[in-house]
């Protein structure tokens, strides 16, 4: 093979004047090998893959570190895009404008990281559409970000040269946010490819400051941190082996599932609303899938698809489904035809120490545990030697100040600065930087106050040398260091979970078609965390409690197929279908109620709504309500056709419904007002009403008093192990700041009256207390939690019924009796 070298085109001329050709033999497959390993080179190192201590590309730590240093903080306004990708493209990355557009875009889409970098102003894109012209966007750096590039002046990070050898960039950013789970990253390389999906960054930092102090921890105990990624969109995980496998040896593959469910977007029609989809999944994408399907005639019942997606209310599509069809049914279709349901894979490969590598979760936490260590270290060094030759020079101007006159009658009859600096340095025994100091300082600093000022600073110098020495000599004060700016860095950017993660046996498309799902009887289970589920059996597998901060508020007996009811406080019954809610695992040995749901996944609540009861569908026992103004009602819970939602009680103008609970004949029902007194009377004194009715009078309240707290119970149990928490404190203070008095007392001390009767006192006020702020009547063991899901103590001695309470340690949040409340008719 011959080629020319460099220039042959033009030729070289020899004496004669004629050009000759210089042309070199070479072997064409070492040219073809040594051309590809630097193109593989460049693409790896350069490109595609992302550094696993900072989690970032070198195009994105570069954009990054360019807006740090041209000051575009969150606090200043937004520049032109044009222009930092100007400075980016002549400083830094010698490449094409589109491509450090496109990162620096993606860097500020919410819907592609967990955690953007950058705060877009303008059009930035959509799942579906791409942003505008860089000439007509603006940005600035995001708060996170500042957690990306603290302390890069303090030296630690290693600098390199550019492009062109004329500026430094840094290799690595400090990056306090382990970026490479948080945000995940993509890209295909020669040879490689990585896709990482995004985790929520509080529970990256939990696992990563249980690192730190534990090294020695195993994979297991860091999954128990992260049990999933967070996606950006949201949706639902389903199936959570391919998962563990992927944090295991870093490979892996899921289902993501769009959130979806059945309502009446008309009077006579249903329809299907997808509010969340898949990652990279935009509406488009489904309507023209869904078109091709219908025109294909392999998928039917769809009458109409409406996208009323906003920048206000997010993502809305709207699928409307023909009087004919089964929603759940075709949903199930949807779900198997459609990217509504789609599959993704986890390939963990990144850059440790300039190699690719596949990463498990415990490796990648690993490795960003000990570049912040570093991180740490480096800069407590250059803090110590700043300190350390900050005090040099104060001591220098100390022994100066002594022998003021001296100093200055030195530098008078020196003939120039160099003699002068001898002169002091032999004088005073001082150092050649001490001395140049001296010379340098205005005389007006040379004053007695000014020595006040160099003593107090030695010393402070002095502590901070000590301080810093000691935590560099120490490894467990260095990683205690790391743990607490963790925390910190937890506390500022952590958000909730997203992503719901469900465990499934079979297939994601299987679980989602009820028409499938073998039917059974099952317990739906609501906690006071607002956290629902169902259970394989109908039994809990403890006496009231799944865990030490999620207490169960109600039960409800139904069919996997079937459908159960939640009353709220506005007074509405909402139907949901057990088969969407998430399953418990095995309830006969598990105490604790991981996988359940929010209430906000499955049901859209106005504000101020709350959920206060699970009821099945077709239940027997008459449902007990008690209101704020003192109304009590009960009925026979009956479904309404073609209805999701409808009113169980009429109410007044102002009032609520404040408790929900099932109320057989043989029940005695309590009711606590905040002015402390208590009524308690049969269940059968309320006779049955239909649902449009408004109740009828239940406790006869004083002026300005209302009902804080209302159940019904067995009369067998309320004699036996009934028992009643009171709370009392000042409705002068915050709400929720008050931790007021406790007291636990037998419900068999309340005597039975009559309905509408005022009732009985049951806490004796202390000094400053004016009201009940809290109130509980439940079935012996009672266990408590605090606000911020704490497990709290209950006082052990029984109280008389108008006693005063105990002091509390911290306020009471929630509380949760022994036994739920039993929707058997057998059970009254």
């Amino acid at each position: 093979m011959a080629r020319r070298t460099p220039g042959s085109n033009r030729g070289s001329s020899s004496a004669d004047g004629q050009t000759h050709e210089q042309i070199v033999d070479i072997d064409i497959d070492e040219e073809m090998r040594s051309s590809f390993l630097e193109y593989a080179y460049s693409v790896i190192y350069a490109r595609a893959l992302p550094d696993a201590r900072d989690g970032l590309k070198p195009v994105q730590r570069r954009i990054l570190f360019q807006m740090d240093a041209m000051g575009l903080r969150p606090d200043r306004g937004h520049v032109k895009s044009a222009r930092v990708v100007g400075e980016v493209m002549g400083r830094l990355h010698p490449h094409g404008d589109s491509a450090i557009y496109d990162a620096l875009v993606r860097m500020a889409q919410s819907f592609t990281l967990r955690l953007p970098f950058v705060d877009g102003h303008g059009n930035f894109g959509s799942p579906d559409d791409g942003p505008d012209a860089m000439r007509y966007t603006e940005c600035r750096l995001a708060k996170s970000a500042l957690a990306m590039t603290s302390g890069i002046d303090e030296d630690v990070v290693d600098f390199t040269a550019n492009y062109d050898g004329r500026e430094l960039e840094p290799t690595v950013l400090p990056a306090a946010i382990p970026a490479l789970l948080v945000n995940g990253a993509s890209g295909i390389a020669v040879g490689m490819a990585t896709s990482i999906p995004p985790h929520n960054v509080g529970e990256v930092l939990a696992a990563a400051h249980h690192l730190v102090l534990n090294p020695d921890a195993t994979p297991e105990e860091l999954m128990r941190f992260i049990p999933g990624p967070d996606l950006p969109g949201g949706g639902t995980i389903v199936g959570l082996e391919g998962i563990r496998e992927a944090y295991l040896t870093g490979r892996g593959s899921y289902r993501v599932r769009a959130k979806a469910r059945v309502e009446q977007i008309s009077p006579r029609r249903k329809g299907i609303v997808v509010t969340e989809l898949p990652p990279s999944v935009g509406p488009e994408k489904i309507i023209e899938r869904i078109k091709d399907l219908v025109q294909s005639k392999k998928l039917s019942g769809i009458s109409d698809v409406i996208d009323l997606t906003d920048g206000e209310s997010g993502l809305r599509l709207v699928i409307e489904v023909k009087n004919t069809v089964n929603p759940e049914a075709l949903l199930a279709e949807l779900y198997r035809k459609t990217p509504l349901e789609d599959s993704a894979t986890m390939n963990v490969v990144a850059l440790v120490d300039g190699e690719p590598q596949t990463l498990s979760l415990a490796t990648a936490i690993a490795v960003f545990v000990d570049h912040r260590i570093k991180v740490v270290r480096r800069r407590s060094e250059y803090r110590r030697k700043r300190a350390q030759d900050r005090l040099h020079l104060v001591e220098g101007l100390l022994v100066a100040i002594i022998d003021i006159d001296e100093v200055i009658a030195l530098i008078r009859s020196s003939d120039d600065s160099t003699q002068a600096r001898e002169r002091l340095m032999s004088v005073f025994d001082l150092s050649v930087d001490q001395s140049q100091y001296i010379l340098d300082m205005p005389l007006r600093r040379l004053t007695k106050f000014s020595r006040i000022e160099l003593e107090t600073e030695r010393d402070e110098l002095a502590l901070k040398i000590g301080q810093l020495t000691q935590l560099l000599d120490n490894e467990r004060d260095l990683r205690e260091e790391v743990a607490a700016e963790m925390r910190a860095t937890s506390d500022e950017h952590a958000s909730p979970r997203r992503t719901i993660l469900l465990e499934s046996a079979g297939t994601a498309v299987e679980s989602a078609m009820p028409l499938e799902v073998s039917d059974g009887p099952c317990l739906v289970v609501l906690s006071t965390t607002g956290l629902i589920a169902r259970t394989f059996g109908t039994e809990l597998a403890g006496p009231g409690e799944r865990s030490a901060h999620d207490l169960i508020m109600a039960t409800a007996p139904a069919t996997v197929r079937g459908s159960v009811l939640l009353i709220t406080s506005a007074g509405r019954a909402v139907r949901v279908p057990v088969i969407d809610l998430p399953a418990l695992p095995d309830t006969a040995h598990s105490p604790t109620l991981a996988g359940g749901a929010p209430l906000g996944a499955l049901v859209d609540l106005p504000a101020g709504e709350q959920v206060l009861a699970v009821a099945p569908l077709d239940a027997t026992v008459p449902l007990f309500l008690a209101t704020r103004f003192g109304v009590v009602k009960r009925l026979v819970l009956e479904p309404v056709a073609n209805r999701d939602s409808w009113e169980v009680i009429s109410l007044k103008d102002g009032d609520e419904v404040m408790a929900a609970a099932p109320a057989g004949d043989n029940s005695h029902v309590f009711i606590v007002s905040a002015n402390a007194q208590a009524l308690r009377f049969a269940a059968a004194a309320i006779r049955p009403q239909g649902r449009s009715a408004g109740g009828m009078a239940g406790l006869r309240l004083a002026a300005n008093d209302h009902v804080i707290f209302a159940t019904a119970m067995p009369a067998a149990e309320a004699e036996n192990a009934g028992r009643i928490v009171t709370v009392s404190g000042s409705t002068a203070v915050l709400p929720g700041t008050a931790i007021g008095s406790v007291k636990v007392s037998a419900t068999s001390d309340i005597p039975s009256k009559g309905r509408g009767t005022g009732g009985v006192r049951v806490h004796r006020f202390l000094k400053g207390e004016d009201a009940l702020l809290f109130a509980y009547v439940g079935a012996a063991p009672l266990r408590a939690a605090s606000p911020s899901g704490l497990p709290l103590t209950l006082p052990e001695n029984l109280s008389k019924r108008d006693g005063s309470g105990e002091l509390l340690a911290s306020p009471i949040g929630s509380i949760a009796g022994a036994y739920p409340l039993s929707w058997d008719q057998s059970d009254g």
